[in-house]
C-alpha cells in the first residue's frame, strides 16, 4: 500500500500523456513528483531550418524597410534570429532595427529575451494571446505599416491575414519549424491509450502538438476526439495551444499565466475532483485513475480489475452479472475472465465485503 499523507502524492494513481519535446523532462518530473504515472509522448521536435534561405530573405526584408512593429513571439525565436544574423555578419543592423521598431513581447520568456538582447519591449498581451495582440494593433492603426511576425514553429495564416485586413504589410519571420518526433511509436501509443481511456489527462504546450496528435490519429481521430470530450481531461499550458481543441469543441482546463509550473498546478487542482468517493462495507473507496483509495491507502490496480470496479461504482448496491461486467473488459474476454479480475480486484483493495458476491446473480458493491 502506500500512503497518501504526504502532499507530493496529490497525483498518485492518475496517468498523465505528456506530448511536449524541448521542456518534456521538466514537465515530467513535475508530474512525477506529485505521484502521477506519466507517459511521454513528443508529438513534435523543433528543426532549425536547414536551409536558411527564408529566414535570411525575411532577415533582408526586415532591413531594407524596416518593421514599425515586431511581434517576438519565443524568447527562443528571437535568439535564433540574432544568432543566425550574427552568422551573416547582420547582427548590429538587425538589432538597430529592432530597437527602432514598437516591440511586442507574447509572453515573458518572450520578454526576457527581448531585454538580454538590450533591447526593451513596449507592450505585451495580459493573456498572451494572438487574438490579444491583434486587437490592441487594431486599436493602434495598422494602416500602411509593416509587421515583422516571428513565427512560432509554423505560419499561422489567420493572424497575418486579420493583419493583412487593418493595412498592415506582415513580414513573416520563419526561425524555426516544427518536425515530427524522432520516433513516432510513442505518440500512435498515445492515441490508443486515450481511446482507451487508459490515461487520466494529455498536456499540451503547442498548439502545433494538438494537431500532430489528430494526425497520428487518422481514423482513429473521432474515437480521439470523443474520449477528450467526455473523459481526458486536456490541460494546455495558454489560449494559443488551446485554440485547435477548442475548435473541436473539447473542454480544455489551463492556468491563468502560461507556464510549465502553473499547468501542474492546474492538473492537480482539477484531476481530483473528477474521483468518484464511496462508503462501501465500512470502508472509504475513492477511485482515480488506475488506483483506490481505500480507507487512505493507495492500492494500485491493473486495468482489468479497475474496469469491473468502475462498473460497479457507477451502480453502488445494484447486482451486476458477469455478462454485464464483461463488457468493460478487452475484446475477446469471456466470464472467466470477469472472474479472475473480481479476484484481482479484491486481493488489490485489501478490504473484504467490499466486493460482494450474490450467488447466481452477480456481483455489487454493497451500500
Amino acid at each position: 500500500m502506500t500512503s497518501l499523507a504526504r502532499p507530493t502524492a496529490s497525483l498518485s494513481g492518475y496517468t498523465v500523456g505528456v506530448t511536449a519535446d524541448r521542456r518534456r523532462d521538466e514537465l515530467a518530473n513535475l508530474l512525477e513528483s506529485r505521484g502521477a504515472r506519466v507517459v511521454l509522448a513528443p508529438a513534435l521536435r523543433i528543426v532549425p531550418i536547414a536551409d536558411d534561405a527564408q529566414l535570411r530573405a525575411a532577415t533582408r526584408a526586415c532591413l531594407d524597410q524596416p518593421p514599425d512593429i515586431v511581434l517576438v513571439n519565443t524568447g527562443i525565436g528571437l535568439r535564433g534570429w540574432l544568432e543566425a544574423a550574427e552568422g551573416w555578419g547582420l547582427a548590429e543592423p538587425l538589432r538597430a532595427t529592432l530597437a527602432r521598431a514598437y516591440l511586442i513581447g507574447r509572453g515573458p520568456k518572450a520578454r526576457a529575451a527581448i531585454r538580454s538582447a538590450g533591447l526593451h519591449d513596449k507592450w505585451s498581451p495580459e493573456g498572451e494571446s494572438y487574438e490579444e495582440v491583434v486587437d490592441h494593433l487594431r486599436a493602434r492603426g495598422l494602416r500602411g505599416l509593416t509587421v515583422a511576425l516571428q513565427l512560432h514553429g509554423e505560419s499561422q495564416p489567420e493572424y497575418t491575414e486579420a493583419l493583412q485586413a487593418a493595412g498592415a504589410r506582415v513580414i513573416e519571420v520563419p526561425v524555426y519549424r516544427w518536425g515530427p518526433p524522432t520516433d513516432p511509436a510513442p505518440l500512435h501509443r498515445l492515441v490508443d491509450l486515450v481511446t482507451g481511456r487508459l490515461v487520466d489527462a494529455v498536456t499540451f504546450t503547442s498548439a502545433a502538438a494538438v494537431n500532430a496528435l489528430l494526425r497520428a490519429a487518422g481514423p482513429m481521430s473521432d474515437n480521439l476526439l470523443d474520449a477528450l470530450r467526455a473523459d481526458v481531461l486536456v490541460a494546455c499550458v495558454g489560449p494559443v495551444t488551446a485554440a485547435p481543441l477548442r475548435r473541436h469543441d473539447v473542454p480544455i482546463v489551463a492556468p491563468p499565466r502560461a507556464r510549465i509550473s502553473a499547468l501542474v498546478r492546474t492538473i492537480v487542482e482539477e484531476l481530483p475532483k473528477r474521483a468518484v468517493t464511496l462508503e462501501v462495507a465500512g470502508h472509504s473507496l475513492t477511485l482515480r485513475g488506475h488506483a483506490a483509495i481505500v480507507d487512505g491507502d493507495l492500492r494500485p490496480l491493473a486495468p482489468a480489475p479497475m474496469a469491473v470496479l468502475r462498473t460497479l461504482a457507477a451502480r453502488p448496491g445494484r447486482v451486476l452479472s458477469r455478462a454485464a461486467l464483461l463488457h468493460a473488459l478487452p475484446r475477446g474476454a469471456d466470464e472467466h475472465a470477469v472472474e479472475m479480475a473480481v479476484a484481482r480486484l479484491r486481493a488489490g483493495l485489501g478490504a473484504p465485503g467490499v466486493v460482494q458476491t450474490v450467488v447466481k446473480r452477480g456481483y455489487r458493491l454493497p451500500n
